[in-house]
């Protein structure tokens, strides 16, 4: 592989009969002839294997609070180094990121990062986790395991920002080496997936249940609420219902705001009582953890004994502004354990957003 090309032989992949190289990392199942890429643009055929294009290159790095991933229950207060490549197997129509995840043009990367380069900056800045974000990890899995294990052996946690779009084999492989994942539950209908992001549901409810039930990767979930499209009361509660059959009490939801983007610009914007609705519909629904984001609202973004009712963790926007539990995690009003990976204390991080360069981390040669 050259730092030039980026390019590396993928994993899960076959040659069908007809002579066609399958992408088997998806349930796209992309088919492949010589010179073809999958719908993702990043993997591709190339001398008859499969390769991924974006090995080492990066759309930017940057370091953001753990809770803007969001993550509310993993590690709260704490730095994240966040950096993502380019493309998606997924074409939602109201992207948020679409200038990466549409990318048909690798120009715009920022350049070259091995593994243990990232690892090494993310050590040096203080950061207690790295997070494949901004576009979806699963699509460079071999550059995001990599960089994982890199992480992992300097103690560095590693969080995974996906639509869970993967096939169960690739999956084993990659949430092995991911200690926290938010997975964007789009909506509870295979229309809205069919129609605005040309996918299906039942891949992601099979990898929201893998990861629960099959790994030790810390899970929470956001659904970006589209007026219209999921905000109705039956579709919510349908999906809080089937999270708390399925996956349990304790996995954290969020319900994020839609603002008009990308292909969707004449779809209001979310009211913020929408938000707090689905938020109530959560818990009545028997969930114990369910926020509210991209709006102001400090009540609904705080955390809650689900026990006693003690707010445990305040918080405003991204920042921490209170703290009532103990060193162990538990509620210091009744005993009663949160469920997370916390410390014994709240990182100080606090809003910011601070972008870097890895580079300037790279070992000397």
């Amino acid at each position: 592989m050259s730092e030039a090309t980026g390019t590396v032989t993928a994993r899960y992949w076959h040659t069908n009969e007809d002579g066609k190289v399958e992408c088997d990392l998806c349930p796209r199942q992309c088919k492949l002839s010589e010179g073809q890429r999958g719908l993702c643009f990043v993997r591709a055929r190339e001398n008859d294997r499969l390769v991924l294009t974006t090995y080492g290159r990066s759309s930017g790095f940057c370091i953001d609070p753990i809770e803007k991933k969001p993550l509310n229950h993993f590690l709260p207060g704490t730095p994240v180094l966040s950096f993502g490549t380019a493309g998606c197997n997924l074409t939602c129509r109201y992207c948020q990121n679409w200038d990466i995840s549409k990318a048909r043009d690798f120009d715009h990367l920022a350049g070259w990062a091995s593994p243990e380069t990232i690892a090494r900056a993310a050590e040096a800045t203080g950061c207690r986790s790295v997070a494949f974000t901004y576009n979806d990890p699963v699509i460079f899995l071999e550059y995001a395991v990599d960089t994982a294990k890199a992480c992992h052996e300097r103690g560095i946690r590693t969080v995974a920002v996906t639509a869970g779009y993967i096939n169960p084999e690739p999956a084993k492989e990659f949430y092995a080496h991911m200690d926290a994942a938010n997975v964007d539950f789009k909506g509870f209908t295979e229309h809205f997936y069919r129609k605005l992001c040309t996918g299906h549901l039942e891949p992601v409810l099979a990898d929201l249940k893998h990861i629960k039930h099959e790994t030790d990767c810390w899970l929470e979930t956001t659904t970006l609420v589209i007026p219209g499209w999921n905000d109705s009361d039956d579709e919510l509660r349908a999906m809080c219902d089937w999270t708390r059959r399925e996956l349990g009490p304790d996995v954290p939801m969020h319900f994020s705001a839609f603002h008009p983007d990308f292909r969707m610009m004449d779809t209001p914007p979310t009211p913020p009582d929408t938000l707090r609705r689905a938020r109530r519909i959560a818990m009545e629904a028997g969930m114990r953890y369910a926020y509210v984001g991209n709006v102001h609202d400090p009540e609904a973004d705080s955390t809650y004994c689900h026990h006693c009712g003690n707010r445990i963790i305040d918080r405003d926007w991204f920042e921490l502004s209170g703290w009532d539990l103990d060193n162990q995690g538990r509620c210091n009003k009744c005993g009663t354990p949160a469920a997370g990976v916390f410390d014994s204390r709240p990182g100080r991080w606090g809003r910011r957003r601070q972008p870097i360069d890895p580079r300037r981390y790279a070992a000397a040669t």
